[in-house]
């Protein structure tokens, strides 16, 4: 009866033959593509293919202590005026603000700590970058205080613009180091060097930071980068080795993670709102966040190179693509090592 009426359909509707062709030839395509690792959409695949053959390789990471934290304050800035710091620290330390710091000076000095003794006090700083910097500013912070720090050249040197680019000089290039020789020996990151744009004349654009490096007492050095939260309320994170790590301070100091030629990787607050403090003081216990895939399991997993951290143990298996930005998952590293509470999905 069905046989008769299809044969009928196509007698009178030439275009209804046409269309089941299309439709066999969309199929058939979508599953060729599939097959070959194409992305191919949802509805056009099986239950059974929903599952990534080919589990995402998975990072070690060792987890560190990262004493310092640095942000950049409130106050408008600008090389004129100087420009605002607020640095956190879990040991008494050192901040050491390097006015027109030379780029080639600052490279050399961070080669010097990979290959010569390592940069973990002011006066090893200056020596490394063979005094080349226009002014070096220095203030001595408790580890309870977390009051701003205004840092300014001085006007009788008259610098007020750096220069177009490329520039031979970086505006401001701030370290951290352990005031008391004995922390050094506790902690794993003996410094923090952090370069920041100051606005002058040549370039207007807002206070930032450029970047963010974790010097090692083994001579290594991790670039800080961003971990990317999901859901309300979620903010960046930052952290990096054994030959894969992981270290702590940002807002409060918080949590890093360390890997041997990768960056570093560490969390961020939003100051403005203590109830996302509060919901990242959640998420570091391992709890607070829920998988954007299943809802159910907490995060636990950032994926690399996109560095989102957005999956649970569970559902990091699943994917080729990022389910945030469908970047291809690379590799992946778990934010915790401990066991996951009962009802959660775990490997």
């Amino acid at each position: 009866m069905a046989a008769v009426f299809l044969v009928t359909l196509y007698e009178y509707s030439p275009t209804f033959y046409i269309g089941v062709i299309s439709c066999c030839f969309l199929v058939t395509a979508a599953m060729v593509l599939g097959w070959f690792g194409f992305d191919v959409p949802v509805l056009l695949r099986s239950s059974e293919e929903t599952e990534s053959s080919l589990p995402t390789p998975e990072k070690r990471m060792v987890q560190v202590t990262n004493p310092f934290a640095l942000d950049l304050g409130s106050d408008p800035s600008s090389v004129g005026e100087g420009v605002a710091l607020r640095p956190r620290c879990l040991e008494p330390c050192v901040l050491s603000c390097f006015w027109g710091c030379g780029v080639h000076a600052l490279q050399g000095a961070l080669q010097a700590h990979q290959h010569g003794p390592r940069l973990s006090n002011p006066r090893l700083f200056q020596e490394a970058l063979h005094f080349q910097y226009h002014h070096c500013q220095t203030f001595h912070i408790d580890s309870d205080d977390t009051e701003e720090r205004h840092t300014q050249m001085p006007a009788e040197l008259g610098v007020q613009d750096f220069g177009l680019l490329p520039r031979e000089r970086y505006p401001l290039v701030a370290v951290l180091t352990l005031a008391d020789p004995e922390a050094r020996e506790a902690y794993n990151i003996v410094s923090s060097v952090t370069v920041v744009h100051v606005p002058d004349k040549s370039y207007g654009l807002s206070s930032r930071t450029l970047f963010q490096y974790l010097l090692t007492t083994q001579g290594n050095m991790y670039e800080l980068k961003p971990l990317f939260m999901s859901g309300e309320g979620a903010g960046p994170s930052t952290g990096a080795p054994d030959p894969n790590h992981r270290a702590q301070p940002q807002a409060a100091p918080a949590p890093v993670v360390l890997a041997d030629g990768e960056p570093a990787l560490a969390p961020v607050e939003d100051e403005n709102d203590e109830e996302e403090e509060e919901e990242e003081e959640e998420w570091l216990d391992g709890k607070g966040r829920d998988c954007v895939v299943c809802q159910n399991g907490a995060i636990n997993r950032a994926l690399l190179p996109c560095r989102h951290a957005c999956v649970c143990d569970a559902c990091v298996s699943r994917f080729q693509h990022c389910p945030i930005c469908r970047a291809f998952v690379m590799e992946s590293f778990a934010l915790s090592q401990e066991p996951a509470a009962a009802g959660t999905p775990s490997d």
